[in-house]
């Protein structure tokens, strides 16, 4: 149907417009005869596809606009009036293409989900491995699972252990290991080496075959959403009909009536609608949000709930290196080198985050000697003349205190620990982390802004770092330990409740997308799966896209809801004229073609932006915010010395270890952090007072520098005092800690504070519509 109507109605209107020109020169020509047969052609082509039209929105029991322009063609053949039949005609073929462009879907049929799932196994045999059809695998067959591939079925390890990648199932970025007898589910990937799966399940009873399946219902459970221009005319029908009653009463001929249905031709809706819903589809695409049709606009456009899937949404979607910790003795900076030196082997997704830090840091990375891997357990190598271990390694009996600060640490902020050790001695930990997007608390800010006003977080992930991530971001609420079934029944029931925007990015969430009101894939990384089960694609790898797109809808669909309602006034003007017998069939068609042309140039008024409520940041002051914005993930990485230290005092304050700790970290406010502060001040902040319309604006900020220069002074004041007494005394512990943890805090605080409300800014100015706020 969508293939036949792609071609038939811009065909319609090629025929119809041709028939309308042709008996145009006809008759100019003195060729009364053949302008008419033209224009009566004209008619008879419209009228066959209209009576279709208004037959089908019957059969799904709605009363369409379609059904006055069919009685108004019949009625120009019945009176003859060939002239007002053929613009009529051309009036409701160019419509229906418009309205086809806002309205054609794009399928469901999960295309990536079927092309991602396995078609071979490889089976065990006594004689070797034999390579079958999925299907032909039953349960307590023994398959080989090789690196890299897709579990075809649901099983268990047979032996020994496996890596696996779990994130086309439940959306989280982190590798888990299944050892033996434990189970896997079919569409994960090994991301290890090769292990066997003794089968639990055929293909079709698999997790990955149910969650095809669950796709796809839950696409064909969507009711069909009823067209902007058909709610309108529960009410304008009958009082079309109504007056054309009068008409033919009051002129006593059917003409009178005619020339009522004429100009109650709901041109004004069956042309401003589409042309509204098409400029609004057509400006978001120009930010990067592709639309898939005008009921997703318009959904889009009164949405009051969203569900947010957290990895790859509101997190990057890949672990990162949040803290470097190195014991005692040992710089972090080292720890760092060596376990990038290993892991430069690895295609382990936390060795390519550890790598890809040490890289930025600009350390240079040797070749390693000898690497070896143990899947779920970690790297080896020699490194510089030492074997270097890194990864998931076995811990001292007796634990010195900094390791219990890394295990404590990694339990608080939810973090993996890449143990590294040089020559069975550990040197330090790396911990890594899905971290939060910088954009994600200005974004949940706009997306309320745009008109939401409950906002919840689905995802698999552990019920801890999910609720801190929402805690983060003030949400309503959030949905932790999700599978693809129940992130459905979730979706499902918030949609029930209101208009519901679901947010997701993987081939796990496709279900959910599927079921909500207005589902929205992030298509720069996410799954081919979601992308096909979504209404809307965010093709840019940003979620403040969303808001954008949200202003947009509204804006266009207020746009199309006043066109339709100032062309229908109009229209009931020209009828009530038209009663009297006032107006003929043909002038009022003429007339008509007039509304036409007023409310289409309104409804054109889509595709400029509206009123400009965002921060136009010029190419100057962008390059400052992403200069700084590096410089400050610089310092960042170095932050941990101030609490080191603090740790270190607490501990023993008089120690000669203490006040070294005390000197690196006064080294290091002096040195870099200090200068960086004094520098943003001086250089970025009058930059960004001008673009954000005054000081007002940064004084915040600047309070926030005023506080760090002034903690940083007071330790300085306190290292020179420990200095002249050669160790850190009992009487200045106290406050030296509260310095240093104040200090801490108040730097963590800023730190999120500048990428939130400020270098987010340098991305958002790309896109200069993208910060277009709500319009009047």
């Amino acid at each position: 149907m969508a293939h036949v109507r792609s071609w038939h109605e811009p065909a319609l209107l090629v025929i119809t417009a041709g028939a309308l020109v042709a008996g145009g020169a006809a008759w100019l020509a003195g060729a009364k005869a053949a302008a008419e047969l033209m224009w009566v052609g004209g008619t008879v082509v419209a009228i066959v596809p209209a009576v279709v039209w208004m037959a089908l929105t019957l059969w799904h029991g709605r009363t369409g606009v379609d059904l006055i322009a069919v009685l108004a063609l019949g009625g120009t053949l019945v009176v003859h009036e060939y002239l007002a039949g053929a613009l009529i005609a051309v009036m409701l073929a160019s419509g229906r293409t418009l309205d086809s462009m806002a309205q054609r879907r794009a399928s469901h049929d999960l295309r990536a989900l079927l092309e991602h799932a396995p078609r071979f196994a490889h089976r065990r045999l006594d004689g070797g491995i034999d390579t079958v059809a999925v299907s032909e695998v039953v349960p307590g067959d023994l398959l080989v699972v090789g690196a890299g591939e897709v579990v075809p079925v649901d099983g268990r390890v047979a032996c020994g252990a496996a890596v696996l990648d779990e994130s086309v199932l439940t959306g989280e970025s982190a590798q888990v290991e299944r050892n033996t007898g434990e189970p896997v589910r079919s569409g994960v990937v090994n991301a290890g080496s090769a292990f066997e799966l003794r089968v639990d399940a055929r293909a079709e009873d698999s997790t990955y075959a149910g969650i095809a399946r669950l796709a796809a219902q839950a696409g064909a459970e969507r009711a069909p959403v009823v067209r902007l221009a058909d709610r309108y005319a529960t009410w304008f029908l009958p009082l079309a009909l109504l007056l054309a009653g009068a008409g033919w009463f009051v002129t006593g001929t059917a003409v009178g009536a005619v020339a009522v249905l004429v100009v109650a031709t709901p041109c004004p809706l069956l042309l401003a609608v589409p042309i509204a819903l098409v400029s609004g589809m057509s400006r978001a695409s120009r930010i990067g949000v592709i639309i898939r049709d005008g009921t997703a606009l318009e959904n889009l456009g009164h949405a009051t709930t969203a569900v947010l899937d957290k990895t790859g949404t509101l997190t990057s979607g890949r672990p990162g290196v949040i803290e470097v910790v190195a014991a005692p003795g040992i710089r972090p900076a080292e720890v760092l080198r060596l376990a990038a030196a290993v892991d430069q082997a690895s295609p382990h997704v936390l060795a390519e985050a550890i790598v890809t830090h040490a890289r930025a840091r600009n350390l240079a990375l040797p070749a390693p000697i000898g690497v070896t891997e143990q899947p779920g357990r970690g790297t080896s190598g020699v490194v510089d003349g030492h074997r270097v271990e890194v990864g998931r390694l076995t811990l001292p009996e007796h634990r010195p205190a900094w390791v219990e600060a890394v295990l404590n640490r990694a339990m608080l902020d939810a973090a993996a620990i890449a143990w590294v050790s040089r020559e069975g001695l550990l040197q330090g930990a790396i911990l890594l982390r899905d971290p939060l997007r910088p954009d994600a608390p200005r974004t949940i800010r706009r997306l309320r802004g745009a008109g939401l006003v409950r906002v919840v977080m689905l995802t698999g992930d552990r019920a801890e770092p999910a609720q801190e991530v929402a805690t983060v971001l003030g949400l309503d609420g959030v949905h932790a330990e999700q599978t693809p079934t129940s992130k459905v029944e979730c979706v499902r029931a918030e949609s029930t409740a209101a208009t519901t925007v679901m947010v997701g990015d993987g081939v796990n969430d496709a279900p959910a997308l599927a079921v909500a009101t207005v589902g929205v894939a992030m298509g720069a990384r996410g799954s081919t799966a979601s992308s096909e089960a979504a209404d809307v694609v965010l093709t840019a790898d940003r979620l403040d896209r969303l808001a954008d797109a949200m202003d947009i809808a509204r804006r266009a669909r207020r746009i199309a809801v006043q066109s339709a309602a100032v062309g229908v006034a109009l229209s009931v003007t020209a009828m009530g004229v038209a009663v009297f017998g006032w107006l003929p069939p043909a002038a009022g068609a003429l007339l008509q073609e007039g509304i036409d042309v007023a409310v289409i140039l309104n409804a054109l008024r889509a595709l400029r932006g509206g009123r400009h409520e965002g921060v136009a940041v010029p190419p100057s002051t962008e390059s400052l915010l992403h200069h700084f914005a590096t410089e400050q993930e610089g310092l960042r990485q170095t932050l941990h010395l101030v609490r080191d230290s603090a740790v270190l005092i607490s501990e023993s304050p008089g120690s000669q270890e203490a006040l070294a700790a005390l000197r690196r970290t006064q080294e290091f406010l002096d040195r870099e952090l200090v200068p960086h502060e004094h520098a943003e001040e001086k250089r970025l902040y009058p930059a960004l007072a001008a673009a954000l319309g005054g000081t007002e604006a940064t004084a915040t900020m600047s309070r926030m520098h005023a506080e760090i220069d002034r903690l940083s002074r007071r330790t300085a004041t306190h290292l020179a005092l420990a200095n002249t007494r050669e160790g850190i005394g009992a009487d200045q512990k106290d406050d030296l800690l509260a310095t240093l943890y104040g200090l801490y805090a108040v730097l963590r605080l800023h730190f999120a504070q500048e990428e939130e409300s400020y270098f987010t800014l340098a991305e958002a100015d790309r896109h200069p519509e993208a910060t277009h706020g709500p319009q009047p």
